[in-house]
């Protein structure tokens, strides 16, 4: 019996921090042990917010470390670059002839962008239509997505639907792939007590030097209830048991310097061999590069091939 297939796909936008592990980047490498993995980065997407081309360059190298470095097995995910697949850009304008405007006005990020009056490019307005390429390409069992995003693979599925039904041809060419929720993932708050967010600065790198977990950790604003820094708390349960957190912030109430710092141990702990890991592929850049190389052309084979049924379906392939 084959293995279900999971997909997902992630943006080169920066350092990640440990709001991302857990929200996100941990589940992945969960995933790899049952499934057959799709892993790509989404480059084309990230040109909506990054456009300077040495930055890109980086942040794509940067993530293709990050995500070997968490445990991600090449063998076991096909990790890829969105770039390197034309097929996803071609699909998308194709899913362009069968999709609706007002169809695409429901789509969150669009009303977001309309209700702060942001000048609206074209890219902002079709992101879901790229999205549902990027997913129906692969023929994805599951899509991991946390509940604000639920909608992109909603909108893959309707697409996929309409596709189906208008070029069905007694057969179905795009299977609708189901949403994954991770409901067990609570939102990591950051130093402020917020959600962690680089836009908020309220982060904790997740491969961080000791010195700056210690100065992240310091800065943790402690609003405390019951002799107990809530912010404090709520990282430092990330990394051990609430029993056993209850017990010691018991007995070292109101000690927020103490508390602290059995955070700063724990997160060191923790950070340390990832960080090590990744200084490890960092020695070799050409051999990571080689492995995100290699995932392109794996991908670039299953994109082609259902590429070819699509053209076949619209009527195009006359050769």
């Amino acid at each position: 019996m084959s293995k279900k297939i999971f997909l997902s796909g992630v943006q080169p936008s920066g350092k990640p921090h440990i709001g991302n592990y857990f929200g996100a980047m941990k589940q992945f490498v969960e995933l790899q042990k049952e499934h057959e993995g799709y892993v790509f980065i989404a480059d084309y997407h990230a040109l909506h917010s990054l456009r300077n081309a040495k930055e890109m360059s980086e942040n794509i190298k940067s993530v293709l470390l990050d995500y070997l470095a968490i445990g991600l097995d090449p063998k076991k995910v096909t990790f890829f670059k969105q770039s390197d697949i034309s097929e996803h850009t071609e699909l998308a304008w194709i899913f362009d002839t069968i999709t609706t405007m007002p169809y695409l006005m429901r789509a969150h990020a669009f009303k977001d962008a309309q209700a702060k009056n942001k000048e609206i490019d074209v890219g902002t307005f079709n992101y879901p239509v790229l999205m549902a390429a990027d997913i129906l390409l692969y023929s994805p069992d599951i899509v991991p997505v946390g509940a604000d995003q639920k909608q992109h693979v909603e909108i893959a599925r309707d697409i996929a639907e309409k596709f189906n039904n208008t070029y069905g041809q007694g057969s179905q060419t795009f299977k609708l792939p189901e949403p994954m929720i991770l409901k067990d993932v609570a939102v990591v708050l950051g130093t402020d007590g917020r959600k962690m967010s680089k836009s908020y600065n309220n982060t904790i790198p997740l491969f961080a030097e000791y010195e700056e977990i210690k100065k992240c950790v310091m800065s943790i604003v402690t609003d405390s209830s019951g002799g107990i820094p809530q912010n404090v708390y709520a990282i430092h349960k990330l990394f051990r048991s609430e029993d056993e957190l209850k017990k010691i912030y018991a007995e070292k109430s109101g000690k927020y310097k103490e508390l602290k710092e059995m955070l700063i141990e724990d997160l060191e702990k923790f950070i340390a061999p990832l960080r090590e890991k990744r200084k490890e592929f960092t020695k070799d850049i050409p051999g990571a590069l080689e492995i995100l190389k290699e995932g392109s052309e794996k991908a670039k084979k299953v994109a082609a091939q259902k590429m070819q049924e699509v053209r076949e379906k619209i009527g195009v392939s006359i050769f």
